[in-house]
């Protein structure tokens, strides 16, 4: 088993040096009940995320009038020209007398570095470019949503799309199996004590119509990539959706370190989304927000990883890395006011508040 581990870190190791990508830490901006994208200008939401990027996140988002890249002053991510926002649902422990608690997160580590997150909780991000041809970079106003809040059934979600992996280890940095969203993984969180970490992987769509920036579903101006075959950057484009964009790639680290040992484990489900179901409605959303023509530029060099890039033709930087405190210093107060930490008594949904 040890051999296999190593075998398949250093394949990924050789991938990453192949197929140059951006791979970067976003710690938390704020963790609250509200959706821009599916519920604007409503609060409390019907239920939590874990939200990062631009400090000028808010309840509407409007894409007519709200450029991110313009309109906030900081950034939660490594790289401080992306404004964007990314949110996901919240892995909540469940212990056998009903009560509820925030799965914390943390960084991954592995052949290409650590990602950090200096205890604050967030994601890792990927901007993985296709290997050949051009991917033209995301517009202002651009939106999308991977996933479904409200699947219950994980015979309708791909695998090679949205899966989560056990992590037997408390390292995040002991690399564990192959390419994500393959070998073992599953659509289902984890049930076992032995995953000490769970990494839930989402990739996005990585192909466009080339004209509209949302939908009423808000998926169905991208699609994926013909005979998709995970997160490689993508394959031929389907002629309904003709125009090769960056494939985005939400990963995160979800510590249970902490749960497994407890008393009050709860063998039969110990894990829920905070919708209050399986995994299978595991899902992302993503507003775009990167200044100016950052990431097309970034994209065009295949600038690699989470260090600042430097133009090769005219010199400067492309994007530049902030240091963690600069990431951990952007925050904003909850618009929707509740409490989130600790033990709850219940799952704050719908129309019900914590306090």
């Amino acid at each position: 088993m040890m051999w296999k581990t190593i075998v398949s870190a250093a394949l990924l190791a050789q991938y990453a040096n192949a197929q140059a990508m951006l791979r970067f830490g976003c710690t938390q901006l704020v963790v609250e009940r509200t959706d821009p994208i599916v519920n604007p200008g409503a609060i409390y939401t019907p239920h939590m995320h874990q939200i990062i990027g631009g400090n000028s996140f808010n309840i509407t988002m409007d894409p007519d009038t709200h450029d991110p890249g313009k309109m906030s002053t900081c950034t939660t991510c490594k790289f401080k020209e992306d404004k964007s926002n990314y949110w996901t649902a919240i892995i909540m422990y469940k212990s056998k007398d009903g009560k509820y608690m925030r799965v914390p997160t943390t960084g991954n580590g592995g052949p290409q570095g650590k990602l950090e997150h200096a205890g604050k909780g967030g994601m890792d991000l990927y901007y993985i470019p296709r290997t050949q041809g051009k991917v033209t970079a995301f517009q202002q106003g651009f939106r999308m949503i991977a996933g479904d809040a409200g699947q219950t059934d994980p015979s309708k979600v791909g695998r090679n799309k949205l899966c989560y992996r056990c992590w037997p280890d408390s390292n995040e940095n002991r690399f564990v199996g192959g390419a994500p969203c393959s070998g073992g993984d599953s659509v289902e969180i984890p049930k076992s004590r032995d995953c000490k970490m769970m990494r839930q992987t989402l990739i996005f769509c990585d192909c466009w119509n080339g004209k509209d920036l949302d939908s009423a579903n808000h998926q169905d101006h991208v699609a994926y990539s013909t005979n998709f075959m995970g997160a490689n950057g993508g394959g031929s484009c389907p002629s309904s959706h003709p125009v090769a964009i960056p494939q985005i790639m939400y990963e995160i680290m979800w510590n249970a370190t902490d749960f497994v040992t407890r008393d009050d484990w709860n063998d039969e489900e110990p894990y829920v989304l905070s919708m209050g179901i399986g995994g299978s409605a595991s899902h992302g959303d993503y507003v775009f927000g990167w200044e100016g023509e950052s990431l097309q530029k970034a994209m065009n060099q295949k600038c690699n990883l989470q260090g600042t890039c430097v133009d090769r033709a005219g010199g400067g930087n492309i994007i530049t890395a902030q240091s963690i405190e600069e990431m951990t210093a952007c925050t904003k107060p909850q618009q929707a006011p509740e409490q989130v930490d600790g033990f709850l008594d219940a799952l704050p949904l719908d129309n019900m508040v914590q306090k």
